[in-house]
């Protein structure tokens, strides 16, 4: 089974990584780039494995450090009521918008990104 966003849940690429925007609940969550590409790899139908091995690849991360990053993001992903399995074949992404590929070889200091909150519109964070 792999990952996908629940349907109401879209991505929008930012200069920082990816906001996804919940039109259902009138709310929106910012992944920082690290994140980012870990949820990439998992839209495109990559496993946990796939999306700890390309984050740690892409970023100066040990592969146990991308494991427990990508396993608290989808934890996280979840817990907010963004994401579900995806039990459906290759045929559902069909109409799947591609996103940019990453840039191979560019390793880059990782830090680990904030849990997953939600934030109103027109509010100031806390």
């Amino acid at each position: 089974m792999t990952f996908k966003l629940r349907e109401g849940v879209f991505t929008a690429e930012t200069d920082y990584g990816i906001t996804l925007l919940d039109e259902e609940r009138d709310q929106y969550w910012t992944l920082n780039p690290s994140a980012a590409i870990a949820l990439r790899t998992l839209l495109h139908g990559g496993t946990e494995a796939d999306a700890a091995r390309t984050l740690s690849e892409e970023y100066a991360v040990d592969i146990a450090t991308a494991h427990r990053d990508v396993h608290e993001l989808v934890g996280g992903l979840h817990s907010a009521g963004l994401g579900e399995e995806n039990t459906g074949g290759p045929e559902e992404r069909a109409g799947a918008q591609p996103t940019p590929a990453l840039r191979p070889g560019r390793r880059r200091a990782h830090g680990r990104w904030p849990h997953v909150r939600g934030r109103r519109p027109g509010r100031k964070g806390r």
